[in-house]
């Protein structure tokens, strides 16, 4: 009898919720089959929102150097990537809510190549940015008609020159509402870094660099970026000499202060531009065929000290590991987390099909204090997305955990770098998706686009 009523009392409970709530108590729900539920780092309870269908037959909507996949303005996140026929969808959604607004701008990709994904930001107005289909092709750029529309502009430019070969097309957001944009002008192995900023009053692009990191024609800066809180921009990259992959080699190292317009190294030293293979900074010497994967991804503690994720392979051994690169009392610290026990190597061209993906790394806290997660995929958790977790970089004792209990194939995290943040939420753009090796093709159906929720940090 009482059992009876209390079902009943939980029933008219779920039904009189607000209808934002009742969207996520039914997303928990109906995917609890397929989640791993557990108290997590930040005592908080996964979950995941539906989106919609999307393109998986290559991981052309889940490269990890999407810069964004997600983005975030006041109350309002926003969504982009590929569908079955390889059109952009655009889609938002109010933060907490499981209701996506989508639309399909007829804008077209060649998902074929992987390297064609889609980035978008949002700038201090709440106007939407995106770039997209970019592997040595003609800049394609559109932005939001106003703000927090999904109706688009006619295809823009956005200075002019240097837009007919770009490659990896990023935006950062910065804390006054401008956006910076980076890209590759050239080809792989010869190429140099572009970088345009927007400003928001003024609604126009302008060039800060036409080659800010030159490769001087024999090789190219594979990079990740990354903000903080007090604006400093920070870069990091790895050289790579030619298409092969094999051929990425070191880290280096430059920050800038201004907005972009002067650079300098860890120590202060200021750069004089372009930076070249002999002046810049080296945070790790790494040599070539040592499987060092290119563009993964960056992050600053609270003060504004860079980290930076990645992986590669010590000279004595065949494993690649995760390695994170830190600044300690100004001097740079290799972390390796030595939990893999798999060896496999990188060599060729195109985009390749890894046992493991680019690592995304998140920090809260400060030096060796901060607390550090690696969000990944590795075939030897059965490609589930998984996190590795220190409470601080000091023990480095990592908890390995999964966030889901299915695969995702070849996925890459890629998530809402301004919610993170603003909020402590950890947003995470998840698909089930397969890369053939070398821009191959597999006949992949689509597949559900999923946001994965997880509140690492209590604000």
């Amino acid at each position: 009898m009482y059992l009876k009523a209390l079902i009943l009392s939980i029933c008219f409970l779920i039904t009189t919720l607000t209808p934002g709530l009742k969207a996520q108590v039914k997303t928990v729900l109906s995917e609890s089959k397929s989640l791993h539920k557990e108290k997590n780092a930040g005592n908080a309870t996964v979950y995941i929102s539906k989106v919609d269908s999307g393109w998986a037959a290559n991981s052309v909507n889940t490269v990890v150097f999407r810069k964004n996949s997600l983005a975030s303005f006041r109350d309002t996140q926003f969504i982009s990537f590929y569908d079955k026929d390889g059109f952009v969808v655009v889609g938002k959604r109010k933060i907490g809510k499981d209701n996506w607004e989508l639309k399909n701008t007829g804008l077209k990709g060649n998902v074929w190549d992987a390297h064609n994904s889609i980035s978008i930001s949002v700038d201090g107005e709440g106007t939407i940015h995106m770039a997209w289909d970019h592997h040595n092709n003609p800049l394609h750029y559109v932005k939001s008609v106003s703000p927090g529309s999904l109706e688009f502009s006619e295809q823009l430019k956005m200075i002019g020159t240097l837009e007919n070969k770009l490659s990896y097309p990023e935006f950062y957001s910065l804390p006054d509402g401008n956006l910076i944009f980076l890209y590759r002008d050239g080809g792989s192995g010869g190429g140099n870094l572009v970088m345009n900023k927007y400003n928001v009053r003024e609604k126009k692009w302008s060039r800060l660099h036409d080659n800010l990191v030159d490769g001087e024609g024999d090789r190219n800066a594979y990079w990740q970026a990354a903000t903080d809180d007090q604006g400093t921009i920070h870069l990091s990259w790895v050289w790579r000499e030619s298409p092969d992959v094999a051929s990425n080699h070191d880290l280096c190292y430059a920050r800038s202060k201004d907005g972009g317009i002067t650079w300098e190294k860890s120590t202060g030293e200021k750069y004089e531009l372009p930076i070249t293979a002999s002046t810049a900074e080296y945070a790790a010497r790494i040599p070539q065929k040592s499987e060092l994967i290119n563009q993964t991804s960056m992050t600053t503690d609270d003060q504004g000290n860079p980290f930076i994720a990645t992986y590669w392979r010590e000279q004595d051994s065949s494993v690649p590991m995760y390695n994170i690169i830190y600044q300690d009392k100004g001097k740079w610290k290799i972390l390796n987390l030595g939990f893999r026990t798999i060896p496999f190597s990188l060599s060729g061209m195109g985009s390749k099909r890894i046992p493991i993906a680019r690592p995304q790394v998140l920090v809260k806290g400060k030096g060796r204090n901060a607390t550090v997660w690696l969000v990944f995929r590795d075939e030897e958790r059965n490609n589930k997305v998984s996190v590795a977790t220190a409470a601080t970089i000091k023990k480095s004792n990592w908890k390995v955990q999964d966030l889901t209990e299915f695969s995702v194939g070849s996925w890459e995290p890629s998530f809402d770098i301004d919610l993170w943040k603003k909020s402590g939420l950890l947003h995470l753009f998840v698909q089930h998706v397969e890369q053939a090796d070398g821009e191959g093709r597999t006949n992949t159906p689509a597949q559900m686009v999923n946001v994965l929720e997880w509140k690492l940090v209590k604000k």
